[in-house]
C-alpha cells in the first residue's frame, strides 16, 4: 500500500507537468489561429499564475478540511476539463477562460503533494517528485508536435485532457490507498493561517530565498531559445530544440540527487545546486561564437537547478514544525509563481535593451538573494529549535 501510494503520487506530479510545457509548445500555431499577437501568451500565463497564487494561498485551508487526496483528485479533475476547455478555444477569450481552472487546479495540487511528501516521506522521495513533473513536461512538446503534424494543436490539448482524466480517474478509485499515512494526518489541526506563518522567525527569508530561484530558473527557462538566437546566432528552429536541453538537465539531475539527497541533507544539496548552477553561468560568461559551450551551460544550469526546489520544499517540516508546513509551504508555491511571472519579462524588456549577452549577470544576481537567504532561513531556524520554550503564563 506504501508504494502503491507514492506511485500514485508520482502519477499526479506527471499530470501537473504535462501542461505546464503544452502552451509553449504550440503557441506558435495557436496564436494565429486565434488571430492575436504572439506576445498575448503572457496574457494567458499571467491568467495561470493568478490562479495558482490564489489556490496556493488557500491550499492549506483546503488540505486540513478536506485532506490531501481530495484536493489532489479534485485538482487533476480541473486541470483536465481546462485542457478540454483549451481544445474546443476558437477564440483567445475562451483561453482566458479557460486558464482560471488550470490555475486554481494546478497550485492546489502543487502545494498539496509538496507537503504531503514533505511531512511523510524522505528527501529522495521530494526529488524524484519533481523529477516526474520533469518527465511531464517533457513529454508534452512531443503530444503537440504529433498533433501539428497530423492534425492541429486543439488536438494535442485534447490528448493531454484525456490522459489528465485517466490519471484523475485512476486517483478517485484509488483513493482508500491514502490511508497508509491516515495515522500521520495533521489535518485537524489548527491552521496557523498566512499571517501567523509570516510571524514565524525566518519563514520572510525562505520566502525570499524561493521567489529568487524561482525567478531565475523560469528565465533560464523561457529565453533559452532566444539566447541561442540572438547571441549565439543561430536558426530559430534549432534553437528551439536546444531549449528542451535545460529540462533535461534539470529532470535527470533530480533523478540523480534522489539518490544522495537523504545522506546529504536538504541544506547541503542547496548550496551544491547552487555551485553547480554558478559553474552553468560562468560558462556562458566565456565569449565564443561557437554554441557548443553555451549548449553545456544550459545543461549544466538545469543540473544544478535541480535538487534546489525539492530540498528547499522538504526542509519546510525540519525548519518551522510539521503543524506549519502546510499553511508555509502553500505561501512558499504563491512566492514561486510571483517570482516566475514577473521576473522572466522583466528580463526580455532588460535584454531588448541592453542585450540578451545579460544573462548570465542577471540570473547570478538571483541565485546570489537565493543563497544569503536560504542560508539565513536555516540559521534563524536552527537558533529557534535551541531556544528553550516559553514558560507558559497562568
Amino acid at each position: 500500500m506504501y508504494s502503491l501510494l507514492l506511485a500514485l503520487i508520482y502519477l499526479a506530479f506527471i499530470s501537473l507537468g504535462l501542461p505546464d510545457s503544452l502552451l509553449g509548445a504550440g503557441w506558435p500555431v495557436m496564436h494565429v489561429d486565434l488571430g492575436v499577437s504572439v506576445s498575448y501568451m503572457g496574457i494567458v500565463t499571467m491568467v495561470i499564475s493568478g490562479g495558482t497564487i490564489v489556490s496556493s494561498l488557500l491550499s492549506d485551508r483546503l488540505t486540513r478540511k478536506f485532506g490531501a487526496r481530495i484536493v489532489t483528485v479534485v485538482s487533476v479533475f480541473l486541470t483536465a476539463a481546462a485542457l478540454f476547455g483549451f481544445s474546443f478555444s476558437d477564440r483567445f477569450w475562451m483561453l482566458i477562460l479557460f486558464a482560471v481552472p488550470y490555475g486554481l487546479g494546478a497550485g492546489a495540487i502543487d502545494a498539496a503533494l509538496n507537503n504531503y511528501i514533505a511531512l511523510h516521506y524522505s528527501a529522495r522521495h521530494m526529488s524524484w517528485l519533481h523529477c516526474f513533473w520533469g518527465v511531464g513536461t517533457i513529454v508534452s512538446p512531443f503530444i503537440m508536435s504529433y498533433a501539428l503534424t497530423n492534425s492541429v494543436w486543439n488536438e494535442g490539448c485534447r490528448i493531454v485532457g484525456y490522459i489528465q482524466l485517466g490519471i484523475a480517474a485512476l486517483l478517485l478509485v484509488t483513493l482508500p490507498v491514502w490511508k497508509v499515512n491516515k495515522g500521520k494526518e495533521t489535518e485537524e489541526q489548527k491552521s496557523i493561517g498566512l499571517t501567523g506563518a509570516l510571524k514565524i522567525k525566518g519563514v520572510p527569508f525562505i520566502l525570499v530565498g524561493f521567489f529568487a530561484y524561482c525567478a531565475a530558473e523560469a528565465t533560464a527557462m523561457q529565453w533559452a531559445s532566444t539566447y541561442f538566437v540572438e547571441v549565439k546566432h543561430i536558426s530559430e528552429e534549432q534553437a528551439a530544440s536546444f531549449a528542451s536541453l535545460f529540462y533535461i538537465g534539470i529532470t535527470a539531475g533530480r533523478f540523480l540527487s534522489g539518490f544522495v539527497s537523504g545522506k546529504a541533507g536538504d541544506r547541503r544539496m542547496i548550496v551544491v545546486g547552487a555551485c553547480v548552477l554558478t559553474c552553468g553561468l560562468i560558462l556562458l560568461f566565456i565569449p565564443s561564437d561557437d554554441y557548443a559551450l553555451a549548449i553545456a551551460a544550459f545543461v549544466i544550469i538545469g543540473l544544478g537547478c535541480a535538487p534546489i526546489y525539492p530540498s528547499i520544499i522538504h526542509s519546510t517540516p525540519g525548519n518551522f514544525g510539521a503543524e506549519n508546513s502546510g499553511a508555509i509551504i502553500g505561501i512558499q508555491m504563491a512566492s514561486a509563481y510571483v517570482g516566475s511571472t514577473f521576473v522572466p519579462p522583466l528580463f526580455g524588456l532588460l535584454g531588448k535593451r541592453l542585450g540578451f549577452e545579460i544573462m548570465p549577470i542577471y540570473l547570478l544576481v538571483f541565485v546570489a538573494l537565493m543563497i544569503v537567504m536560504t542560508e539565513c532561513c536555516f540559521r534563524t531556524a536552527k537558533k529557534n529549535k535551541a531556544q528553550p520554550p516559553l514558560p507558559e503564563q497562568v
